[in-house]
């Protein structure tokens, strides 16, 4: 029981600390990250353990499927560049230049150990980055950048870190012997992870009742993970691959009162996940502290400073120099997007290069070394210093080298979003009958409530006078809204961020359907 009370407190704490963060403004990690550090310093706190196995799966897999689900493959396409730059390039650069210093600091620490530190800290965490850039309307390119590197470095790093575990365990690496194993787990999660996708989904589809198809999901998550670790593939870019293949087949094939509890139920899981995640590791950092002597424990936080250093001055390095080199291209060649969106610019290579907060991916990789991987506590020490110290140095002020920038893109969203919404009612009205009618009138008036953001009247409403014939023809325009929403996302005439706003309103049309309500009700 008293270990329950513990996990209510601290729960609550968390709660409380991401509630201060939201009315001051700063991402809710940099206020978890400061609890997780003030956990270390409570005397008699307890230090609890999860099988090393279990943590990647637990804190990783959900998070994965949640920002695949929503990843933009257009954002992606038309940033391959850069992405490619950040994904590949900058995350082997971080994990060189970590495992360097590292070893040049402990000369006693295995090189193996010293590239698996560096892999867990090079993937950067968007959520933290996110959280201060939205509110404030930042060019959409570099949100896209931005979000497609945090979705796809984690894949890039945990490769590294599996391949550095699995040689520790070994004994030896090499990669004659390590290269064609790699590669076979490279393209089989790349053929595995849509595979499983389209026959989740399929599944699914035939689950209508809300609390189990939720359940579902996060059954499907896990099992996709579990099932490419098994089978030698690896379980992020599996399940990256996996999610990535839902975000483009389940909009069409789930219904609105399924989709809208379950988004709000994976919102919560994630936010708690993350709680978690920084309760977890700080109960794990005191330990640590008070077994190490004074003079290990000043060359702990010597080495924790040294990769700290590191990592920020690595990315801005590698970023603002493939940024130069993109704007002599630009200079050289023309400026020639597929669509409206931001150049690159001194500007914006330097908010790209500050956004490389770590997070929970960074706590999760330290947390699943097994409890005999040598200088573990180092590693998990060192992991955690760079997560908060990312957090407070760049998180805090992100948001001020923003507005000194005063970067714009006229919001190239809000265009797409305004045009969308004039063929999403045109779509609708194309599916009334022809011809005036009482019912007719007021579902051509409930588009345009909706979708042309028109204001109701006070007392306003669907009129139940108008039986089956209002019915009828409100679901058939909603129908037709929604075909032309995925015809436009499909073609690329949309992105994501504009898809997902206005398909959440196409939801709240459908769950505003009482007689539709009425029917699911009756089925539960």
């Amino acid at each position: 029981m008293r270990a329950l009370e513990h996990i209510v407190v601290l729960f609550v704490a968390a709660v409380l600390l991401a509630a201060a963060a939201r009315r001051a403004g700063a991402p809710y990690p940099v206020f978890l990250a400061i609890g997780g550090a003030l956990l270390a310093l409570v005397p008699g706190a307890p230090s609890p353990s999860l099988p090393p196995e279990l943590v990647l799966a637990l804190f990783v897999a959900p998070i994965l499927v949640d920002a695949g689900y929503d990843a933009s493959l257009r954002d992606l396409r038309d940033n391959w560049a850069p992405l490619v730059s950040l994904v590949v390039v900058a995350v082997l650069l971080t994990t060189a230049a970590v495992a360097v210093v590292a070893h040049a600091l402990v000369p006693g620490l295995p090189w193996a150990a010293a590239i698996a530190l560096g892999a867990i800290v090079a993937p950067p965490d968007a959520v933290a980055a996110t959280a201060v850039l939205r509110p404030l309307r930042p060019p959409q390119r570099i949100l896209g950048i931005l979000e497609g590197e945090s979705l796809l470095n984690d894949a890039s790093a945990l490769l590294i870190y599996r391949l550095a575990v699995g040689a520790v365990a070994a004994g030896s690496f090499s990669l004659q012997t390590v290269a064609p194993t790699f590669l076979l787990g490279v393209l089989g999660s790349l053929v595995a992870g849509p595979v499983l996708g389209i026959v989740v989904q399929r599944l699914l589809e035939r689950v209508q009742h809300i609390p189990t198809a939720i359940i579902m999901q996060f059954v499907a998550t896990f099992s996709v993970w579990m099932v490419a670790e098994h089978v030698g593939l690896s379980g992020v870019l599996t399940t990256v691959c996996f999610a990535m293949t839902l975000g483009r087949t389940a909009p069409a094939r789930t219904p609105a009162r399924i989709r809208v509890p379950t988004n709000a139920v994976w919102a919560t899981v994630i936010f708690a996940l993350n709680i978690f995640a920084f309760i977890f590791i700080g109960l794990q950092i005191r330990p640590i502290l008070v077994e190490l002597a004074p003079a290990q424990r000043t060359q702990y936080l010597l080495v924790a400073a040294a990769v700290l250093a590191t990592v920020i001055l690595v990315r801005i390095v590698w970023h603002m120099t493939f940024n130069a080199g993109i704007r002599w291209r630009d200079r050289r060649f023309g400026f020639h997007p597929p669509r409206p969106m931001l150049q690159a610019s001194v500007g914006s290579g330097l908010v790209i290069s500050w956004a490389g907060m770590r997070g929970i991916v960074t706590l999760a990789a330290a947390l699943a070394l097994p409890a005999g991987f040598p200088a573990r506590d180092l590693i998990v020490l060192t992991a955690f210093s760079v997560v908060l110290g990312t957090l407070l140095i760049q998180g805090l002020t992100l948001k001020m080298l923003l507005r000194a920038l005063d970067l714009h893109d006229g919001d190239p969203v809000a265009r797409e979003e305004h045009a969308a919404r004039r063929r999403l009612m045109e779509a609708a009205l194309a599916q009334l009958p022809e011809g005036r009618s009482a019912a007719a009138d007021l579902v051509r008036k409930e588009m345009k409530l909706w979708l042309g953001q028109i204001h109701r009247e006070e007392g306003e409403g669907p009129h139940a006078a108008f039986g089956a014939d209002y019915y009828a023809a409100y679901r058939a325009a909603l129908r037709g809204a929604r075909e032309a929403l995925l015809a436009m996302r499909e073609s690329g005439d949309i992105g994501d961020d504009a898809f997902h706003t206005l398909e959440n309103d196409l939801d709240w049309m459908e769950a505003s359907d009482p007689l539709r309500a009425a029917n699911a009700d009756a089925t539960q």
